[in-house]
């Protein structure tokens, strides 16, 4: 297990995972996020590639939908 920070809060999570991975095991739905990764938006293309480390700073928002057609406002997802 490594620490690291998400959403401003310090977490455990298995080491060794990718983004994309560390998306599914905290169980937040990959369609509906943006991640940013030590103050750099990571694009969702390269979740895959974009490997977690110890002292990493995680800023996950989620998308939720609501109001008028079209619409969609940013949620600050909790750690």
């Amino acid at each position: 297990m490594i620490q690291i920070h998400l959403n401003g809060e310090l977490r455990e999570v298995p080491g060794g995972l990718n983004l994309a991975a560390l998306l599914e095991w905290l169980k937040l739905p990959a369609d509906r996020v943006a991640v940013e990764r030590n103050l750099e938006i990571v694009p969702r293309s390269q979740w895959g590639e974009t490997i977690i480390r110890a002292s990493d700073r995680l800023e996950v928002v989620h998308f939720v939908g609501g109001g008028s057609f079209g619409s969609a406002a940013p949620f600050r997802v909790g750690g």
